[in-house]
């Protein structure tokens, strides 16, 4: 299933293709991110837990505006395992300003 909202697509479309600079450009400067609601260093944690670790998205359900899901998020060091993700973007809708994701 794709993400109905095209910024968080285009999120996910990043991570899945583990392109570091796409997924960039889906974020607005100074971006936040929480995990297991613990806010985290967002360059690090993306690092750690997606790029180096070969991390994998597969959206199993999701709200109508497409920024809030649930979904199958699949790493090297975890496996996988059923997340939450909310997503809030930038007031014109063009980024994301701060992403919220835990074990569902």
């Amino acid at each position: 299933m794709t993400a109905h909202n095209p910024v968080v697509a285009a999120f996910i479309a990043a991570i899945n293709n583990g392109d570091r600079s796409a997924f960039a450009a889906t974020l607005a400067p100074g971006a936040t991110m929480s995990d297991d609601g613990s806010d985290r260093d967002l360059d690090n944690w993306t690092e750690r837990e997606i790029f180096s670790a070969g991390g994998r998205f597969t959206v199993e359900t999701q709200e109508p505006d497409g920024l809030t899901m649930l979904a199958r998020f699949r790493n090297d060091t975890w496996g996988e395992m059923k997340t939450r993700w909310r997503f809030i973007l930038t007031p014109d809708g063009s980024k994301i300003r701060r992403f919220e994701t835990g074990q569902a």
